[in-house]
């Protein structure tokens, strides 16, 4: 892999990744159709996910800061309810928040590293990603009919919160977008426009950080040159920076909620995809 073809795959992922058009099938639709080689598995796609984690870091920084905050306070004020039985935990709306994320992350660690082969194996082709993204245009198409919900972080149940995770898990499959998926079953679960897309981009964080963790953790001790590394890295670059402007766009999206537009690029992305698998096979 070349910088120019690391440029290009991450101006994608930073573009498609907060989008609800499937940053990993359009990953995998362009490595197919342009023949990009990583040599080194998903290594490449996780360090673009990394990218544009620093992406949604700036964006969020002062929830993600008071999240952190609150985490810590969840640990403490755990050991202090032995001396204080009266102490309640969960004094505040951002520690619930803290808890849902980590109910989510359950289902999505689960799902992610049981159907890890299986991800990869469908990078490597496009027709799974062309039905991934037929099934996003469905999701979307959903969404662009469904009526602003009323549930704010504290009105979320833990419930509702597996249930996105487990959305987020399955959304890992080449062609299901992960904001787009999550998004919409946060809409379908009653969740408000805002505090949806919020919940959608900061759960994704440990999701990608435990991927990032265990990619890295395999290629450790693999030789990987040094030109390589070095267009892996312009690609994470570039793809934080595509990522905080397609944030800040998709804001405004669910706000106006515009979903059709994306619900019929998916499908023709989708279908030109299908087709094309059985064209060059």
């Amino acid at each position: 892999m070349n910088v120019f073809q690391a440029i290009l795959m991450g101006i994608v992922q930073g573009i498609a990744e907060f989008l609800p058009v499937s940053s990993s099938g359009h990953l995998a639709i362009f490595q197919n159709l342009l023949h990009i080689d990583t040599e080194t598995g998903l290594l490449f796609d996780v360090l673009l996910h990394l990218g544009t984690l620093l992406a949604i870091f700036v964006v969020f920084w002062r929830d993600i800061w008071r999240l952190i905050v609150e985490f810590f306070g969840i640990i403490a004020d755990f050991f202090r309810r032995f001396s204080d039985p009266d102490l309640i935990v969960l004094s505040s709306g951002y520690r619930k928040f803290v808890l849902l994320i980590i109910v989510s992350s359950i289902p999505t660690a689960i799902l992610g590293y049981v159907g890890r082969d299986f991800v990869e194996y469908a990078s490597t082709t496009l027709l799974i990603p062309g039905i991934g993204l037929l099934i996003t245009s469905f999701l979307l198409f959903i969404c662009d009919r469904i009526g602003d919900g009323r549930k704010g972080i504290k009105k979320i149940s833990y419930l509702n919160a597996f249930e996105i995770g487990m959305v987020q898990g399955v959304a890992t499959l080449p062609g299901i977008s992960r904001s787009g998926a999550t998004i919409a079953a946060c809409l379908m679960l009653g969740v408000k426009k805002e505090t949806a897309v919020k919940y959608s981009f900061i759960m994704s964080i440990p999701a990608v950080l435990g991927a990032v963790l265990l990619e890295l953790k395999d290629a450790f001790g693999t030789k990987i040159p040094v030109g390589t590394m070095v267009s892996y890295i312009v690609g994470m670059i570039v793809a934080a920076v595509v990522g905080y402007f397609a944030i800040r766009f998709m804001i405004g999206v669910v706000r106006r909620k515009k979903y059709i537009y994306f619900s019929i690029y998916c499908l023709v992305i989708g279908t030109i995809a299908i087709i094309g698998h059985f064209v060059t096979k």
